[in-house]
């Protein structure tokens, strides 16, 4: 390799590292590049707007806590643009995809109120949902919470019977209709002779 295409190979990989993050060269995940001088506001609104079914201000607040949360938390990026822009995380176009205006006041406004110290208090220091009407096996899921289509959870090591009864407890409380439908279609948890989860 002679020392002219060394340097300018070296100067390649130099722009590159610039251009893709200002703190240097990163694997890290980022937002999209249309989205990546958003504001939090903008990505607290977009988050509640796309992980929510859109059915109760209460199932908006739930999830808008759940970014608080991982804000919150080490183990998650420390701004809100980076908590909903880490890839896998959340929907898939969560900073992309267009928003109906018709609803963004409400759900803007309702992220006014998460960015002012509300929070969904059932939802406690939970971190994760999932789409209401399923169930998964994992013995650390503890539910706290239906709304808005999104089962809220927080995980911490419990036994499988902990697991029944956690998923058990959830149920009955739907803040909807549409939860309540969600909840009537869902797949049973499958228990084995012994009455716990498989």
């Amino acid at each position: 390799m002679t020392d002219k295409y060394r340097l300018d190979l070296i100067t390649a990989i130099a722009i590159v590292c610039a251009s893709a993050s200002l703190g240097g060269c990163s694997t890290v995940p980022t937002a999209p590049a249309a989205f990546a001088g958003a504001d939090d506001r903008a990505c607290l609104t977009r988050a509640m707007y796309f992980e929510s079914d859109r059915s109760s201000d209460r199932g908006l607040r739930a999830v808008g806590t759940v970014v608080m949360n991982r804000v919150a938390s080490p183990q998650f990026p420390n701004t809100i643009c980076g908590v909903v822009g880490q890839r896998g995380q959340f929907a898939a176009g969560v900073l992309s995809d267009r928003m109906r205006p018709e609803e963004e006041e409400r759900i803007s406004r309702i992220a006014d109120q998460i960015l002012s110290g509300q929070r969904e208090a059932a939802v406690g220091d939970a971190m994760f949902f999932h789409r209401a009407g399923l169930t998964f096996p994992y013995k650390n899921m503890h539910y706290v919470l239906v709304a808005g289509g999104n089962a809220f959870y927080d995980k911490h090591p419990a036994t499988k019977s902990e697991t029944r009864i956690a998923m058990a407890n959830v149920h009955p409380t739907p803040t909807t209709i549409d939860d309540l439908i969600v909840l009537a279609n869902a797949v049973p948890l499958q228990l084995d002779p012994s009455g716990v989860p498989k």
